[in-house]
């Protein structure tokens, strides 16, 4: 399987095939949550989709004999499930009435850069590396530049300063449970890797519970009503998104530097905008083509630099 420690000869197919999971597969899920939302409120869309995948994920490690209730493996993913999942998707939901789609994207983009910023131990060679701090520096513009029409032509809602904050709090949440999760796990994480997942998502579903039940949305909504899109589209995030995408993000953190594996930033708003313009019928534009080249250039960079040195 691809639970195996770094350094225990980590083959490159399984590398190869979980940045394609973090990167096509977890992109395309902007485009799904989409169409979710039009038929489940956001955080009843949160409970169903990580309570689900948890439990599926939870019960297959169970059945191949892991250690699955492990009290040390349990408080670690606590930590890591809330300040992954819930604190950022939850932010992100409550930044969007503030501000526009596309500049969540832009500020999303910039976990990347947060990342090798709070990555301490990795300051001595991040920093001293100039191919890596181009190349974090590039990617953002690249997204910047995929957007900027979009920008220009949003009417973004009041409040767009309290909105702005509201999202650099959670890249920055999102960028310290990534990093939390490469330095701090458990002996049992670092073997259970997928144990783990089973548990963030278990608690991050527990928390959007909570906020359902507070916010009165399972009441509200009538189930019978909700689109077979909506249906199909939370199947694909719990199946792909979930059990399959982010395990493999976890997993990637075990065997690969942090800064490298946070390059789905950059990518994933490309995919998205790929799957909207497929499947939503959205223009396409020359700035937009010039920010994907902008964006793959500096995946390369960091990629290619990174591996040298690993």
């Amino acid at each position: 399987m691809l639970n195996q420690p770094e350094g225990t000869g980590v083959k490159k197919i399984n590398i190869l095939v979980a940045y394609f999971l973090i990167y096509v597969v977890w992109g395309s899920t902007y485009y799904f949550i989409g169409v979710a939302l039009k038929g489940f409120p956001p955080y009843l869309l949160g409970a169903l989709r990580f309570t689900m995948a948890g439990l599926i994920l939870l019960g297959i490690c169970y059945k191949r004999g892991e250690p699955v209730f492990k009290k040390s493996l349990i408080k670690k993913s606590a930590v890591s499930g809330i300040v992954l999942l819930f604190v950022d998707m939850a932010v992100v939901m409550l930044a969007q009435q503030y501000v526009s789609s596309s500049l969540v994207a832009i500020i999303a983009s910039s976990t990347a850069i947060w990342i090798m910023a709070l990555d301490v131990p990795m300051w001595k060679r991040n920093f001293r590396n100039p191919a890596i701090i181009i190349g974090i520096v590039i990617g953002f513009f690249g997204v910047l530049m995929l957007y900027v029409e979009q920008l220009q032509l949003d009417s973004v809602l009041g409040n767009r300063e309290y909105g702005v904050l509201i999202l650099m709090f959670g890249c920055i949440s999102w960028a310290i449970g990534t990093l939390y999760a490469k330095y701090r796990s458990s002996h049992e994480e670092e073997v259970n890797a997928f144990a783990g997942s089973a548990w963030q998502m278990l608690f991050a579903g527990a928390m959007f519970w909570l906020f359902t039940l507070i916010r009165g949305d399972l009441a509200k909504t009538d189930f019978t009503a909700v689109p077979a899109s909506a249906w199909f589209s939370l199947g694909y995030l719990i199946i792909f998104g979930s059990l399959l995408a982010y395990s493999a993000y976890v997993w990637l953190l075990k065997v690969r530097p942090a800064t490298e594996v946070a390059t789905h930033a950059y990518v994933n708003p490309f995919i998205a905008v790929f799957f909207g313009t497929v499947f939503g019928r959205e223009d396409v534009t020359w700035v937009q083509i010039a920010g994907l080249v902008i964006i793959l250039l500096s995946v390369m960079l960091i990629s290619k630099k990174k591996k040298v040195k690993s």
